[in-house]
């Protein structure tokens, strides 16, 4: 699997792609929802780098699944974490899961495998750490 900077649109992106391609395909309202949201100008990409962002995750998924399409429910945990370790600012991590919910619900079926995705991306970065610490209390 690629790696991409920490917080970088394409790190962002990918997890967007994550989302579309859980249930193992996208239906075209999917990709519709991602051009209505405007969700590559949210990520901070032009919109033939977030399709481009896309293909090479699916190739990867492909690469790692020796050619066999599962779609990304199928991510191993340690491969799922490193994607989602890739984003740490909590403003990007909120647009994140806007978008990706947005998208798993724009065909109006919420798959078994997008469920387990957005549960699964929501429960993570409650635990992991975020960029900036809250000190709040910590003095006396």
């Amino acid at each position: 699997m690629r790696t991409y900077s920490v917080n970088s649109p394409q790190a962002a992106a990918r997890l967007l792609a994550m989302a579309l391609v859980a249930d193992g395909n996208y239906a075209l309202s999917e990709i519709r929802a991602l051009d209505r949201l405007d969700a590559a100008r949210q990520l901070g990409l032009p919109p033939q780098d977030l399709k481009a962002v896309i293909d090479a995750f699916c190739e990867d998924l492909l690469l790692g699944a020796h050619g066999e399409w599962l779609g990304s429910s199928q991510l191993d945990a340690a491969t799922r974490q490193a994607l989602l370790a890739e984003v740490t600012d909590p403003g990007l991590r909120e647009t994140i899961v806007a978008l990706c919910e947005a998208v798993v619900e724009a065909d109006g079926h919420l798959a078994e495998g997008e469920t387990a995705m957005l549960d699964s991306l929501t429960h993570a970065w409650r635990k992991m750490p975020q960029t900036h610490q809250n000190f709040e209390g910590v003095l006396p």
